[in-house]
Order: C-alpha cells, then sequence, then structure tokens
C-alpha cells in the first residue's frame, strides 16, 4: 500500500471516529505541549536573563572589585558570611592602585550605592535607588541622558552637589515640571538636577528607573558610603577576553597590595553577569535534566492509549481485514495500513501539541514577566516524538491485523 494512500485512510477513520481518536492522541498531546512549552519558556529565559538581569546588573564585559559577592547562588553558610563580613572594604587606595597599574584598556568609575528618600517642595520620594560614583559611569552602564546632561570628570574633582535623575523619579517627583535645573534634597542636603536618563523599563515587573546618580565625591556620600571607602570599583573592557585579562591582572594587583602570601585567600571579590546567572544556570539545567523524564511518562501513558485503541480497532474491523485480505491484500497492506494509521493519530496529537504547547508559552509571555522564545529544535523533537510514539504503539495491533486468517476474519460478525 502506498504511504499517502494510507495516510488518507488513517484520516478518513480518524474523521469518522472522532471522540475515541481525541481520546487516543490526549497523552501525546499534553506530553509535547509540556515538552514545548517548558522549552519556550526556558529558552526566553536564558536569553531575558543574559539580555536584561546579568547585563543589566553588571554589565557586558564589566566585572566590579568587591569586598564580598554582591550576587550569590545557593545557600550560604553563617561562617561564610562572617569571613566575608571580616575582609577590608574596597577602600579609594586599592581603586586607585588598580587604575593606575592595569594595563589591559578599560574604563574605571568607583561605586557606592544605598537606598534613600528624595525630597522636592512637600513630595517624597521613597525607596530611591541612589548611586555615588565617577563620570565614566553613564558610559559603562550605557545610559543615555534624554535631558540635561552627565555630570563632568571637573564635578566630580570639585565635589559638585549635582544629581541625574531616573526616569521614574523624575516623574514622580516632578511631575508636569522640567526637572532640569530643580534642585531636590537627599538627607537635608540640596541638590540641583542636571539630567534625566531615558527609561530603562522594568525586570521582572521591577522597575530599573528609581534611581539617581551623584558624584561620589558628593556631601551626600554620607549616606551612601563611610568617607575612604566603597561597595566596588567598576571596570568595563572592550571584549570578554580583555575582561579575563583586566580580571587577572587587578587580581594579581590586589594581592600585591594588600600584602597576600601564596598560601593566603582573595580578602576581594569580584562580580560578573556570569556569576550573576549562576543560580539560574543551576535552575535551567535541573529542568532540562527533568523534562525528558517527565514528557517520557505523558508519551508512554499516550502510547499505551494509542496500542489499545488500535487493538480494538483491529477487533472491529477482523471482517473489513478479511474482506482486503481476500481482494488481495498482503500481509505488509495490512500492516501498514494499521501502523500509518497509528502513527498519523500520535502525529496529530504530536502536532496540536506543539500548536498548545506553543501558545500557552506565548500566554505566559504576555500575562507574565516571564518571556518565551521558541526553540526550533523543541518543536522538530515534537513532532519526531509525535509520529515515534504512533509507531511503536501501532506495531504490535497492525501485527495482529496482518497474522489474521482470511477465512476466519470473513466469518466474524
Amino acid at each position: 500500500m502506498r504511504l499517502l494512500e494510507a495516510v488518507r485512510l488513517a484520516l478518513r477513520t480518524i474523521r469518522a471516529q472522532k471522540l475515541k481518536s481525541f481520546f487516543s492522541l490526549i497523552g501525546v498531546l499534553i506530553g509535547v505541549t509540556f515538552l514545548i512549552a517548558v522549552v519556550s519558556i526556558v529558552q526566553g529565559m536564558n536569553r531575558y536573563m543574559v539580555d536584561r538581569f546579568a547585563n543589566t546588573l553588571v554589565g557586558a564585559n564589566t566585572f566590579e572589585l568587591r569586598q564580598r559577592p554582591g550576587i550569590t547562588s545557593g545557600n550560604v553558610s553563617e561562617e561564610t558570611w562572617l569571613a566575608w563580613r571580616r575582609r577590608p572594604r574596597i577602600s579609594y587606595a586599592d581603586a586607585d592602585e588598580v587604575r593606575g597599574r592595569v594595563r589591559t584598556p578599560a574604563s574605571f568609575a568607583k561605586f557606592c550605592e544605598d537606598r534613600v528618600a528624595v525630597h522636592y517642595e512637600g513630595r517624597t520620594a521613597k525607596d530611591i535607588h541612589l548611586v555615588g560614583t565617577e563620570a565614566s559611569y553613564f558610559d559603562i552602564r550605557n545610559y543615555r541622558i534624554t535631558a540635561g546632561r552627565a555630570f563632568t570628570p571637573a564635578e566630580v574633582a570639585t565635589t559638585a552637589p549635582v544629581l541625574v535623575a531616573g526616569y521614574e523619579l523624575a516623574q514622580r517627583l516632578l511631575p508636569n515640571l522640567d526637572p532640569v535645573g530643580k534642585t531636590v534634597r537627599i538627607g537635608g542636603l540640596p541638590y540641583r538636577i542636571i539630567g534625566v536618563v531615558e527609561k530603562q523599563g522594568a525586570l521582572f515587573g521591577l522597575s530599573l528607573d528609581k534611581f539617581a546618580v551623584m558624584p561620589f565625591s558628593a556631601p551626600g556620600r554620607r549616606l551612601i558610603c563611610p568617607i575612604n571607602i566603597l561597595d566596588a570599583l567598576i571596570v568595563k573592557t572592550a571584549d570578554p577576553t580583555s575582561m579575563q585579562q583586566a580580571m587577572a591582572e587587578t587580581e594579581a594587583i590586589m594581592r600585591s597590595h594588600r600584602g597576600l602570601k601564596p598560601w593566603q585567600g582573595n580578602n576581594f571579590d569580584f562580580q560578573t553577569a556570569e556569576g550573576a546567572l549562576g543560580m539560574w544556570r543551576k535552575i535551567s539545567a535541573i529542568l532540562f535534566v527533568a523534562l525528558p523524564g517527565l514528557v517520557a511518562i505523558s508519551l508512554v501513558v499516550g502510547g499505551i492509549v494509542i496500542m489499545n485503541i488500535m487493538l480494538m480497532a483491529v477487533s472491529e474491523r477482523t471482517r473489513e481485514i478479511g474482506v482486503r485480505k481476500a481482494l488481495g491484500a498482503r500481509r505488509r497492506d495490512i500492516l501498514a495500513q494499521f501502523v500509518v494509521e497509528s502513527a498519523t493519530l500520535s502525529a496529530a496529537g504530536g502536532l496540536l501539541g506543539i500548536g498548545l504547547g506553543l501558545a500557552l508559552a506565548f500566554v505566559v509571555k504576555a500575562a507574565t514577566p516571564l518571556p518565551a522564545a521558541v526553540a526550533p529544535w523543541s518543536v522538530v523533537v515534537g513532532l519526531v516524538l509525535g509520529v515515534g510514539v504512533g509507531v511503536v504503539a501501532g506495531v504490535y495491533p497492525a501485527s495482529r491485523a496482518a497474522r489474521l486468517d482470511p477465512i476466519v476474519a470473513l466469518r466474524a460478525e
């Protein structure tokens, strides 16, 4: 029997027995739906975590020299936390030593941060992320100024009380006003807004625009860092290779500057985009390890259902099989008919599962902050699994049909 004719016959049978066919393919549908949806969401999350999470928190080709990790993955023991807290903080002297001795071309920015309230003529914006840094910070973070300007190295050197506001801070504190030139108060100290950063959007539903940036040397530094102390030195290079070189140089410089012996561990830490992704990498690895098992359970159940349905079909169509054999159908024709019918049934479930999985992934994307990105390989795997389950499940019923004696089959009622 030609394949096309067998598929046409199988589709005719499926249309004639819609309810039975639906229950036959539901196991395959659920397994493929789960496969497509989970893979799409995990792939989307991978892209989102790299493009938005890690590159927003740390930055591409960027690392931070810190006292201890700013982002940790997994459980950290109390002993480890205490050891980190006993380390010396990053000082101006540390930062200047690294800046002066690193030979790899890089941009540097001293960095302090904390949460504060910002006031303007009776209005208050709470929980604002206040950053004290250098003029190079805006280029390192790829911040685009949409109104006014960024502060200059000269303003950092002269400890000028100037401020660059995030988009949401400007909108909340100075609605319907041009924020540039207005004076706000932070910790009782006046600061003149000289610029507004372009809107950054949100990360997992949390705004990235509730911030303000001031020179690290400005009077308000007492609110975010002690004198001569930094939260981090941010270093950005041109590419990943240069970043690794700059990190190696920085490690050697810091160990020398702090007089660490060869057998002593580092009393400082580095934070990179890759490090920030550590926890997510573990979660996605667990999902991908568990995924085949969960999909396999649904497909095995689906295969068993299809096999039982096909055995019932063989019993119901015994007389039809006898007639076909009497008219000259060979054993392999009968075998092909039922295997193709089973595979077509399963493939239909796989196709429906692919469509439902994609729809589910994009519903999650539209309704939540979670992204979704279709992985072409998952669609191919879903289709192959759909056809494969049908072929495997249909072999036994088809072989039983093919072995029927035509005379006995014709006598069947």
